[in-house]
């Protein structure tokens, strides 16, 4: 069976002061985030804002509680970034047919 879950990250950068610096702060969590957990990863919502940001995530697997597993650690990974504030989290399951 498939389990796909999405995971939507808001955060907040009040250090960020061009749309510049906040490019690399996203670039920095989207990137870290596909190379230590092998998740989709985007930027996906205030593109047009210097220190707002929603990060999405996706992540599959044949059980769901691996699914858990991979974005709880995404979710640690960004609450730790001092640089970041996070607004809010939430997930969204994609319900599959077999």
């Amino acid at each position: 069976m498939l389990h796909v879950c999405a995971l939507e990250i808001d955060i907040r950068i009040p250090d960020s002061h061009s749309l510049k610096a906040k490019r690399a702060t996203v670039k920095h969590l989207v990137e870290g985030c596909r190379s230590r957990f092998a998740v989709a990863a985007a930027e996906v919502g205030y593109q047009d804002q210097w220190q707002r940001c929603a990060l999405g995530f996706a992540a599959v697997s044949g059980t769901p509680g691996q699914v858990e597993t991979v974005l709880d650690s995404v979710e640690r990974f960004v609450w730790s970034q001092p640089e970041v504030d996070v607004v809010a989290a939430s997930r969204t399951w994609l319900e599959t047919e077999q």
